[in-house]
Formats: C-alpha cells, sequence, structure tokens
C-alpha cells in the first residue's frame, strides 16, 4: 500500500510517498520503504520579518503544493499512473479550495498534463499549528480524497515529532519506524512553537507531564537572536555564535522554574532578562554578541535538560525520545547524553528529520492507518490548538 503525506503545519511545505506492505504495529524495516521526501522552506521569505508571518506561509504553500506534487510523483518512479480528470467532480473540489483559489488553479493545470499513482491513503497535518498554513493542507487533502476516492489519515503534528525520531536513515532508502521501544517512555518536544514532556505508556498512549506556560523554546531563541541582530531562524544562529565563545561568561541568566516542583518550562523571563541586559550595555560588539549568545543557550539547554532528567527519574523511564527543530541543537544533546543514566537508551532524530517534514506525517500514518481514517471528508477540520488524546 501507498500513502502520500502533506505537512504545511508552518513555514515548511512538504510532500511525501512511502509504501508498507502491512501497517499498525506489524510495520518491519524490510517491508516499509520511502519513495520520496520533498520539502519546500520559505526562510529567506520571512528571515526579514523574525519570524513566520503567517499569511505569507499560506501563500507559499498554495504556491509550493503543486511542484512538490509533481516533483514527489516523478522521484517515486511508481509505474501505476493514471490520467485523472475533474470531470463531474469539478464543482465540489472548487468548494473544497475556494479559499486557496491558486491551489486550485495549479491543480486543474497540472492534471490537464499529468498522471497521478494510484494511493491507498492521504495522511495531512491536522494540527497544531498555524492556522492559516493548516487549512490549505487540510483543503487540499480534502480535494485529493474526494477526486480519488481514497481516505484521509489525519495527523497530530506533535505525535509526527515523536515518530520522526524512529527514522534511521535518509529518504529513497529502506529504515525501521517497526523498532522496538522499551516502555514507559518520555518524549522531549522542543520546537519553535512548543514545549513538551510527553509520558509514552504504549504507543497511542500520552500524558503532557510538563510544557511551556508562555513562550516555546525554540521561540526563545528566536527572540533572543532578533535582540542581538541575528537572522531567523535563531536557534542555529545563536549556536553558531555561542561556538566562538570558549571561555566563562562574565553575567548569568536566570534558568527559570528550576526549583518548581512541576515539570513546566518557562522562556519568557529569559528573553526579558537578555533585554535588559542589552539595555545596561553602551554598545554590543562582536564579543559580547557571542558571549551573550552563549549564556542564552546554556541557559535554555539547561532548563530543558534539568527537567527532563527530573521526569526520567521520577517516572522510572526506560526510553527517551526527542524530537522537533531545537533536538537538532549539538548543546542540548551533549547535556542530555551527559546526564541520562545508562539504563535508559536515547533516540534522537537525524538532524534533518528534527524539523517540519512530510515524511514523519507518513510513518505517523501508518501506525494510525486501521484507526484513524476518515471516509466522510467533511468532518475534518484544522485544529491549530489540536492537544495529543490523553
Amino acid at each position: 500500500m501507498k500513502i502520500l503525506a502533506i505537512e504545511t503545519s508552518c513555514d515548511d511545505t512538504g510532500i511525501a510517498i512511502i509504501s508498507c506492505n502491512n501497517t499498525g504495529a506489524k510495520v518491519t524495516e524490510k517491508k516499509f520503504k520511502v519513495l520520496t521526501n520533498t520539502l519546500a522552506s520559505q526562510t529567506e521569505i520571512h528571515k526579514k520579518w523574525g519570524g513566520v508571518v503567517p499569511m505569507l506561509a499560506k501563500r507559499e504553500h498554495q504556491k509550493n503544493l503543486i511542484p512538490l506534487f509533481r516533483k514527489a510523483i516523478e522521484e517515486s518512479n511508481l509505474s501505476d499512473l493514471s490520467n485523472i480528470s475533474l470531470d463531474k467532480k469539478k464543482e465540489k473540489i472548487q468548494n473544497f479550495l475556494k479559499k486557496e483559489k491558486d491551489l486550485y488553479q495549479n491543480l486543474e493545470q497540472f492534471l490537464k498534463s499529468n498522471q497521478i499513482p494510484k494511493f491507498d491513503a492521504i495522511a495531512v497535518t491536522k494540527g497544531p499549528g498555524l492556522d492559516p498554513c493548516l487549512w490549505v493542507g487540510v483543503n487540499f487533502a480534502k480535494a485529493l480524497s474526494f477526486l480519488l476516492d481514497i481516505p484521509i489519515i489525519p495527523i497530530n503534528h506533535i505525535e509526527a515529532h515523536i515518530y520522526s525520531s524512529l527514522i534511521k536513515k535518509d529518504h529513497f532508502t529502506q529504515f525501521s519506524p517497526g523498532k522496538k521501544i522499551n516502555f514507559p517512555a518520555i518524549s522531549l518536544i522542543v520546537s519553535g512553537g512548543h514545549t513538551q514532556l510527553i509520558l509514552i505508556k504504549k504507543w497511542g498512549n500520552y500524558k503532557i507531564l510538563g510544557e511551556t506556560r508562555d513562550d516555546a523554546a525554540g521561540e526563545c531563541f528566536d527572540k533572543i537572536a532578533k535582540l542581538l541582530g541575528l537572522e531567523y531562524p535563531g536557534g542555529p544562529k545563536i549556536a553558531q555564535e555561542a561556538k566562538k565563545w570558549g571561555k566563562e561568561t562574565s553575567f548569568s541568566f536566570p534558568r527559570p522554574m528550576l526549583k518548581h516542583d512541576n515539570l513546566d518550562f518557562s522562556f519568557s523571563g529569559l528573553k526579558t532578562a537578555v533585554l535588559y541586559h542589552l539595555k545596561e550595555l553602551k554598545e554590543l560588539d562582536e564579543e559580547t554578541k557571542k558571549e551573550i549568545a552563549y549564556e542564552a543557550q546554556e541557559a535554555i539547554t539547561d532548563a530543558l535538560t534539568v527537567k527532563t532528567i527530573k521526569a526520567i527519574k521520577e517516572y522510572k523511564i526506560k526510553t527517551l525520545i526527542i524530537g522537533g527543530g531545537v533536538s537538532a541543537n549539538q548543546k542540548l544533546r551533549n547535556k542530555i547524553k551527559n546526564k541520562i543514566d545508562a539504563s535508559v537508551e536515547l533516540i534522537l532524530p537525524l538532524p534533518k528529520m528534527s524539523t517540519d517534514n512530510a515524511l514523519m506525517v507518513g510513518i505517523t500514518a501508518f501506525y494510525k492507518y486501521n484507526k484513524n481514517k476518515i471516509t466522510d471528508i467533511k468532518k475534518l477540520k484544522a485544529d491549530p490548538n489540536l492537544r495529543l488524546k490523553q
């Protein structure tokens, strides 16, 4: 069977096609294959704004989906292609994409000169994420579902980040989504929009143990980077500057909530501390910029590490899974590796799988295929505040 996966939760547009002989718990390394995993980044577009502008991101998703869809079909090298015509379905397809008129026109033009493989289902990110962006992917999935007469598998973006850590090789190769995990496990999901510690008793059984009360860790990186005059996205830029600082700092920033008797996070105070520190300076030279970047990264990664280790001990965890864009931060990886007990298995995503992509949506769909299929697509709605079911 083959699944088409779609990701448009924020500023990365993704299309992946994956194949497997079976689904759910029976998925094995030998039977699972990635046929293609395509991605279009909007970083350059949002860079001048210092963050993602939702309506600009929506526009780019509309522009990117069909070219990525074409590229994915070409790269998958599938032989069961067929011509698909809008015919009597045109009015309904137009209705599904009435808020994405450019996307509809691109789809109509595409169908005139391109063939489509036979898919068994479409997986799409339902939420959480930016509302305008999510709807582009959801409406595109609904249009294709109706056009091709196949079900949709709605995917929770946070859960997809958890599954993304199972990917052990690049796309176009086989890998191990069927990896046996020793439970109970904890997942630290840390990105631009989310910071959560999630208890996993078994696949699909989740409990949120702690989360940020204000800014996410990645958002904090972005805001501090902007204060320092560094480009978006802030995390990699701060890491680059911090790496240039090779000694003790002359000051320290707060590590919020480390003494609180819970597993929650808070990063807005750290951003404010950096702001006040900058106001006290007469000027921000390059050396001071490196020092601030270093100390800010230390503060963020300390908070993430301490809370994660606390959760592992409190819940007698056997496996730690880390996901989300900030999981690519080498300082965070090193700190957790150094603090984690040898009896706890640490599972980290490939750096390129830490950020948003359609492959993680597709792999999650294989596990959800038997339970989450939607045939009545009218019921499917994007949910920017979607929570993991507990």
